[in-house]
């Protein structure tokens, strides 16, 4: 039977992870992990202060706080981060980098927003997006490229040996060109298109590009609209479907982009298909990811949704895979 004190402890629960984002997302944004990060054997609080010229008491006060969120370990006065954190919370390069996260979670197009027009219901779009907020959710989706590209496209039969002769590539939903970058390491043969609908991200693509010499085809374009033309060998779309105002029109769109035998990949957020899985960790995370994707008129999908979508358009040798808890692979070919 269910006491008063077992849902109290739930409740408690909460507030102790909330506090605990907190810290972590301070510790990120004003360079105290990082600091941290540079003297694996530890600082003081007066030293760490010191070197970031901030409050010692104040830092002492968020050391303790990190401590108690098993982010650091300590010794006295001394500090140190717990093993892995520096490459979770800093190492962008990392597929296990969740550290975007914590600072997205924080910015007022997740719940903020969310909160403003809960009566009224007004819907959002990329374009309505602050930059920061853009450029923070392109930070997240980088170890997903991390993980997929090319670890994840190596699982898929027949795919790999295709990009590495050389094809042609289209990403949709490209955003700030992360993956395009990545994709032109991996398989420099290959030619590159990448294709998003919002202004801000092409541009940030572009600039991205030509840092890094890397040459792509970019078209600023909703999927539903977009006319890349066609003869690709991959379709690639990373954690962006399930934004689609009408799924099945990009699905048509993706299709008649493909030659004979290409390939369809969609890497996503595996919503769970069951409540059971609402309560379990990546549900919970995603749920909250849930806030935004309500503003701009869509929500997670559960992954069983693409093998339909696929299904519906004649997509043939389906298959799938997960790479982590929230992170998964759908994949078809064209007949």
């Amino acid at each position: 039977m269910t006491t008063v004190q077992d849902q109290a402890s739930t409740l408690l629960a909460q507030l102790a992870g909330y506090a605990g984002h907190r810290t972590i997302a301070i510790g990120i944004r004003q360079g105290l992990i990082a600091a941290l990060a540079e003297i694996p054997s530890g600082l003081t609080t007066e030293k760490l202060a010191e070197r970031l010229g901030m409050d010692p008491y104040y830092v002492a006060t968020w050391c303790q706080a990190a401590y108690a969120a098993k982010v650091c370990d300590r010794y006295a006065d001394t500090y140190w981060l717990e093993p892995y954190m520096a490459t979770l919370l800093l190492d962008t390069t990392s597929p296990a980098y969740v550290g975007g996260v914590f600072t997205v979670m924080e910015q007022d197009e997740m719940f903020g927003r969310f909160e403003r027009v809960l009566r009224t219901g007004e819907r959002l779009w990329w374009d309505g997006c602050r930059p920061e907020f853009i450029d923070g959710v392109a930070g997240t989706g980088t170890p997903f490229y991390t993980r997929l590209i090319p670890g994840g496209l190596d699982q898929i039969p027949g795919l790999a040996e295709r990009l590495a002769a050389g094809c042609r590539v289209l990403e949709t939903a490209c955003g700030s060109g992360r993956g395009l970058v990545r994709l032109a390491r991996a398989y420099p043969e290959c030619r590159l298109t990448g294709v998003d609908g919002d202004a801000h991200s092409i541009e940030s693509a572009a600039a991205l590009l030509d840092a890094q010499g890397v040459r792509a085809e970019l078209i600023t374009s909703s999927l539903e609209t977009m006319e890349p033309g066609d003869g690709y060998t991959m379709v690639l779309n990373n954690i962006s479907m399930h934004e689609c105002r009408d799924i099945d029109e990009v699905a048509r769109r993706s299709l008649a982009a493909l030659e004979p035998g290409g390939w369809m990949v969609i890497s996503d957020f595996p919503f769970p298909a069951a409540d059971e899985g609402l309560r379990e960790v990546p549900g919970r995370i995603m749920s909250g990811i849930q806030f935004f994707e309500a503003q701009i008129g869509d929500q997670l999908l559960p992954r069983e949704a693409y093998d339909e979508l696929l299904e519906r358009h004649g997509f043939t040798e389906l298959g799938w895979f997960r790479i982590t808890p929230m992170h998964a692979v759908t994949y078809g070919r064209k007949p």
